[in-house]
């Protein structure tokens, strides 16, 4: 009788206490052996590639329900596994929004055998909701509250500060925060040129950014609540972030540290057009500065797929947001090969970090009893991003025709091999993520 169920052979494992040279044992979906010895039902041989505990994207907007023309939960976990992420928490601005239990239980029901990774829903805060998040936060399967303080339409938008500290009043685990100042980029309306998507970070400057995010932290620290930060863009908000870590967590997207605006938007117009804006070149260095200080806690894509006949419209009709999820590691591992920043460092924005951040319940390392979730790279694999590899439904990446350095070769999710060198398993079995605060609070 098999000792494991499955064995990965021959790679370079990456432990909490670094790379090593170790077969790791499986069972049951769980890591049971590292340095394994014994027979198993499957062996992956891993020579020459290395292995890093599962990538999780804590922010991705797969549109399902009501814009399934851009995105659904199947093709947007799918394009996920295909970049190795193996957990992916999505956003509430759908169509209803997700503001509701009825509406986390009905995104729950539409992943269950139709997402290929492990997931979590977010609530979406209003002013009419506030009052019921601290019960709608604890629902198995969440990965917390969303607040968009700009950016957002309808219902979604919370920018006032009496109704973000009824918001921060109610509940317990740490809220998200999507954080541009409602009122001044309403002020600076005028500031958008038609026809010129390079006029978007001059509307949506470094201090609408800035304004939110001071805003929130002071609101945050009278409420005693913990936030974290999303995308953020200017080097100015994570040099102050970084002075309030007791409270606040942030995040830096592969977007923000890959592009800049000198280049993007003469190169790809609308389609680099998202919020908060591609910035400089002197901004995204300044991101690069901090997340090598330690600053950013978390990777994430802000995965949020347009069509390409939308995004085609002249600014500012058309709409923000790009692709991200397939393309979020292979960025990084292409940074990593660059020497922009260590794989080390890259693990824990991607794995760890989102443990540490959200508390995730036996995910973000590789140790006995955790989940067995592995994302397998080949670091030194040269290749080009092309068309027909994306599987998001919106059938474009920014990020197309890049040759890049390092590339995701399996996707392995609770000891289930579910991609293996650019295949698919046969069907999709992704569960909801588990959370500390909702297990054992």
């Amino acid at each position: 009788m098999a000792t494991f169920d499955l064995k990965l052979t021959g790679g370079t494992v990456h432990l909490p206490s670094g790379p090593a040279q170790v077969d790791v044992g499986v069972r049951d979906g769980k890591i049971v052996a590292i340095g394994a010895s014994g027979d198993a039902g499957e062996t992956i041989d891993c020579t020459g590639l290395d292995v890093l505990p599962g990538v999780i994207d804590s922010q991705v907007h797969f549109r399902e329900p009501g814009l399934e023309a851009k995105e659904d939960l199947e093709s947007g976990s799918r394009a996920a596994v295909l970049g190795g992420v193996t957990a992916v928490f999505e956003m509430p601005n759908t169509k209803p929004n997700t503001d509701s239990a009825d509406a986390v239980n009905d995104k729950l029901t539409r992943a269950k055998d139709r997402m290929w990774c492990d997931h979590a829903f977010y609530v979406g805060a209003t002013n009419n909701n506030a009052e019921h998040l601290a019960e709608l936060e604890r629902m198995p399967g969440t990965a917390g509250v969303k607040i968009f303080m700009g950016a957002s339409t309808g219902d979604l938008l919370v920018s006032d500060d009496a109704n973000l500290a009824r918001v921060l009043a109610s509940g317990h685990r740490r809220v998200a925060i999507h954080a541009e100042d409602e009122f001044r980029m309403n002020d600076r309306e005028g500031e958008r040129v038609p026809g010129d998507p390079s006029s978007h970070p001059v509307w949506r400057d470094d201090e609408s950014a800035i304004l939110a995010t001071r805003r929130i932290l002071k609101l945050a620290r009278e409420a005693r609540r913990r936030i974290h930060v999303l995308h953020v863009t200017t080097p100015a908000e994570l040099e102050l972030l970084g002075q309030h870590k007791d409270i606040a967590t942030c995040e830096v997207t592969p977007q923000h540290l890959t592009l800049a605006a000198e280049d993007a938007y003469p190169r790809l117009g609308s389609y680099a057009q998202m919020n908060p804006p591609i910035r400089s070149a002197a901004h995204r260095d300044g991101l690069w500065h901090w997340l090598n200080q330690g600053v950013p806690d978390v990777l994430g894509s802000d995965h949020a797929p347009h069509t390409i006949e939308e995004k085609a419209k002249p600014y500012p009709s058309s709409p923000s947001g790009m692709p991200g999820v397939q393309t979020l590691l292979p960025l990084l591992l292409d940074h990593v090969a660059k020497g922009r920043t260590t794989l080390q460092r890259l693990i824990d924005l991607t794995s760890a970090g989102p443990q540490r951040v959200f508390g995730l319940v036996g995910k973000g390392r590789i140790v006995p009893g955790y989940d067995a979730d592995f994302t397998v790279v080949d670091l030194k694999k040269q290749w080009t991003v092309e068309e027909g590899w994306l599987a998001s439904r919106c059938g474009w990446s920014p990020f197309t025709g890049d040759q890049l350095t390092g590339k995701p070769i399996g996707t392995i999710i609770r000891g289930r091999k579910v991609m293996w060198d650019g295949q698919l398993a046969n069907s999709a079995h992704g569960r909801p993520v588990r959370f500390e605060a909702v297990e054992f609070g």
